[in-house]
């Protein structure tokens, strides 16, 4: 019998904050965290000069030049999200944690990009002038998982995810499966990424980013009919899974339970999204939580304001749906944070189903006729209760990945 998993830790930095009550004010005050980049003005070729940027954070003492060498900003802002979600979780020094019973299911788009430009400088220049010690530990996708688990001396399974924008999506539900079959008692998962110009210019070469440069405020506007691509973000989230028994046992404080996950693969193109598998990966999830989709109060969408990606991800929608399901987009307020989006996402829906509200997406007016005719929260809060909420990731490449989420009720312990 598979085993019953549960959010009992949660860790952020993001554009919006880095703790609940701070970001639920942002989200309430209905404006976006995007800015312009200066420093992305010499960039020859790059037509975006958009991003929202991680809010500030402190590091505590033992974040030492010798302890942090071998990280890179995005292995930074992993490293502390998941020591605040193991603070949050109340496991902090506690022997679960190294000894081989918890592990780490961890991703990001990439590497640091500086330390993947000191490799090309190798690769081009010839030379090993800018090649470090360091270079390769940083510039590896695995980064953000290693240096979770050298940080903290976590000792359990580790499982990478470098699967663009479903990175950290796909690492919360390989970590829910490996507690489910009991190959961990518990998981630290989540995602990271660093917002930089390389990251927007791979978006930027498929005239996939906005160039509303003198507009901050106005984009992103996912599935709004004058919208005009997607704005990066940056940031870390980190999800700590445990196993219903256990967290019980030792009264944890309970987020959430995760009861449902589906990923999948187009298998047919890297940018043109099928909406039959996206609508697939929904189904998967819904399947595996043993759901019927009238049972979903509120859908997170991956809502990226591109062109092809509302539309696809609309029609799968609906597919699965119909048009009454409540639907908004997160990247509106924070931008594309690609690697952490799933987390971020994960974490802001639990919140605000835990609350009985959701926030709409901002920049929305006109939805686009293009996009299949869903229930979009715009223009004001919508006050729902529901115990179940949905939360979709679609990536370049054409990876899939769905959650389902059910607000923790102590006294409802029976089946799902």
């Amino acid at each position: 019998m598979k085993r019953r998993v549960v959010v009992t830790g949660i860790g952020a930095i993001s554009p919006l904050g880095h703790d609940w009550p701070t970001v639920r004010e942002h989200l309430l005050s209905m404006r976006n965290a995007v800015a312009y980049i200066p420093e992305w003005d010499v960039v020859e070729g790059l037509h975006t000069r958009l991003g929202a940027r991680a809010k500030p954070f402190d590091l505590p003492a033992h974040y030492t030049p010798e302890a942090t060498r071998q990280m890179g900003r995005l292995s930074i802002m992993a490293t502390r999200a998941s020591e605040l979600a193991l603070a949050d979780a109340g496991l902090t020094g506690h022997a679960l944690v190294n000894g081989g019973q918890m592990g780490v299911a961890y991703g990001s788009s990439m590497g640091e990009p500086a330390a993947i430009g000191d490799m090309a400088s190798l690769i081009h220049l010839k030379n090993t002038s800018r090649f470090k010690d360091t270079t390769y530990r940083r510039m590896v996708p695995e980064t953000t998982a290693l240096s979770v688990c050298d940080f903290l001396d976590v000792r359990g399974r580790v499982i990478t995810t470098s699967s663009a924008c479903t990175s950290s999506s796909q690492a919360i539900g390989y970590a829910f499966e490996s507690i489910q079959n009991g190959k961990q008692i518990a998981m630290l998962a989540g995602g990271s990424d660093q917002l930089d110009a390389a990251d927007a210019a791979v978006f930027d070469t498929l005239f996939a980013t906005s160039t509303q440069n003198d507009k901050p405020g106005s984009t992103p506007a996912p599935f709004e009919s004058t919208r005009d691509g997607l704005v990066l973000g940056e940031g870390a989230c980190t999800l700590v899974l445990e196993e219903l028994a256990h967290a019980l046992a030792r009264g944890a404080t309970v987020h959430a339970e995760l009861v449902g996950f589906g990923t999948n693969s187009d298998g047919q193109h890297v940018t043109n999204p099928s909406p039959a598998t996206m609508a697939r990966a929904m189904e998967l999830a819904l399947e595996d939580a043993g759901l019927q989709p009238s049972n979903i109060g509120y859908i997170n969408a991956h809502g990226t304001a591109t062109g092809q990606g509302d539309p696809a991800e609309a029609e799968a929608t609906h597919r699965v749906f119909g048009g009454g399901t409540p639907i908004s987009s997160l990247k509106s307020y924070m931008g594309h944070t690609l690697g952490a989006s799933g987390s971020l996402e994960a974490w802001m829906t639990i919140s605000m189903m835990n609350e009985g509200w959701f926030a709409p997406t901002v920049n929305l007016v006109t939805p686009d006729p293009a996009c299949a005719p869903l229930d979009y929260i715009q223009g004001a809060v919508r006050h729902l209760n529901t115990d179940l909420v949905m939360t979709n990731n679609f990536a370049f490449g054409g990876l899939n990945t769905s959650l389902i989420f059910r607000r923790w009720r102590p006294q409802g312990l029976g089946p799902v």
